[in-house]
């Protein structure tokens, strides 16, 4: 008896508005911004934070993700496009998005956020960290719907037909990470949370460490199951997404590792 594969073609559209589509993949891109920032106020409410400063969080989180997310993708897997055609990275409705521009647009943007408000990075950038799994959870749905970003071709019982691309079964990788990404959410909050109770110190860095190596080296993993992003990947041992992950894993180790204050009000 044949296999039978989970054949997949969901509209990538959610609803209409007149001319506006909203996709999927948008709704679950905002997603974690709205969630976060409840999560967010009650960390900063537990940890007698200025209030007034949390939509200016919001602001800078919202604008150094979306920026460093297009920027990383047009500079590291199509340089050549983009910089033939510079007005094109504004055109994000093409798509085109990449997890370690968004990873390096945050630290950015946390910096000057810090300078801003006088709150200290290393306190925020660590509680963000908690949060970054449940980012990665919605993400990564938004690109099943949009059946993007897919696996190898498999015979496992639960590979994924994607009607879009063509009828072969494949590792459905974004249902992969979207699980690893909110069980490290999960876990990290809940040692959060135990911090709290037992009325510990989170050194600096430590949790934003523990993220890095844990998403990045995950990352590595999954990318083993993934079909090729770009052309120039496809004889490489190791592809963009893994070579990029390398360094911040090694920032993670370091962050952990490292010997600091552990007075989280010291930028």
């Amino acid at each position: 008896m044949p296999l039978q594969y989970i054949h997949w073609n969901p509209d990538p559209v959610a609803f209409s508005l007149g001319f506006i589509h909203v996709r999927w993949y948008g709704l679950l891109f905002a997603l974690p911004f709205a969630v976060g920032y409840y999560l967010m106020r009650e960390m900063f409410r537990r940890e007698n934070q200025p209030m007034q400063h949390l939509d200016t969080l919001l602001t800078y989180v919202v604008v150094s993700t979306v920026v460093g997310a297009r920027l990383g993708h047009c500079l590291f897997y199509e340089p050549d496009v983009y910089l033939a055609e510079p007005l094109r990275i504004l055109k994000i409705w093409e798509g085109g998005l990449a997890s370690h521009g968004a990873g390096i647009g945050i630290i950015v943007g946390l910096l000057l956020f810090s300078r801003h408000t006088k709150i200290s990075f290393w306190w925020v950038i660590d509680r963000l960290a908690i949060l970054v799994g449940l980012a990665g959870l919605t993400i990564r749905t938004g690109n099943l719907f949009n059946s993007e970003i897919y696996g190898k071709p498999t015979d496992v019982p639960w590979a994924f037909i994607f009607e879009r691309v063509d009828n072969i079964p494949r590792h459905p990788t974004q249902i992969y990470e979207a699980i690893a990404y909110f069980s490290i959410f999960l876990w990290m909050y809940g040692l959060y949370r135990q911090h709290l109770r037992e009325g510990k110190t989170i050194k600096p860095g430590w949790m934003l460490g523990l993220l890095l190596i844990l998403i990045f080296t995950l990352r590595i993993l999954i990318e083993f199951l993934k079909e090729p992003q770009v052309g120039f990947e496809q004889n490489m041992i190791l592809n963009m997404g893994q070579l990029l992950s390398i360094p911040f894993i090694l920032a993670g180790v370091y962050l952990m590792l490292r010997k600091t204050s552990t007075n989280p009000t010291t930028n």
